[in-house]
């Protein structure tokens, strides 16, 4: 029963932490939309002798990129609290799974113990009776 227990926690701690990777990709994607949307709004530019109205649109532009990346950052926010969340919970399952390898191993030993313990029985029985042969004769 323990083993199970132990290997259902071992198995939780394996799927947080590939949801955790998961995440961090995630994270990883969105930084790289960031700087690509930084890079093009550092060199987005209109033709020189462009009417005015190239820089409305221009403006406009900028300013939707801006937001753009505001609201990514707001989500990669998000995500790394995820991340957060996930750290604390694959820490807990870890600390579970240590508990639970522990007990696995006291039983371990406690059926090593028994079983040298009957070893030294027989082993005990063996000489005893060899001695009374030995006696008889």
């Amino acid at each position: 029963m323990i083993k199970k227990l132990y290997n259902l926690k071992k198995l939780q701690t394996d799927q947080k932490v590939s949801q955790k990777l998961q995440v961090l990709n995630n994270v990883k994607s969105i930084d790289e939309e960031i700087d690509s949307l930084k890079d093009s709004l550092l060199h987005t530019s209109v033709n020189r002798y462009g009417p005015v109205s190239d820089f409305a649109v221009l403006e406009i532009h900028k300013a939707t990129m801006k937001e753009k990346i505001y609201k990514l950052e707001i989500e990669k926010s998000k995500l790394l609290k995820i991340v957060a969340m996930l750290d604390k919970e694959i820490v807990e399952l870890q600390k579970e799974s240590e508990q639970f390898k522990y007990i696995l191993n006291e039983e371990k030993k406690a059926k090593v113990k028994k079983i040298l313990k009957e070893e030294d029985n027989k082993a005990d029985e063996y000489v005893q009776s060899k001695m009374i042969m030995l006696t008889k004769e």
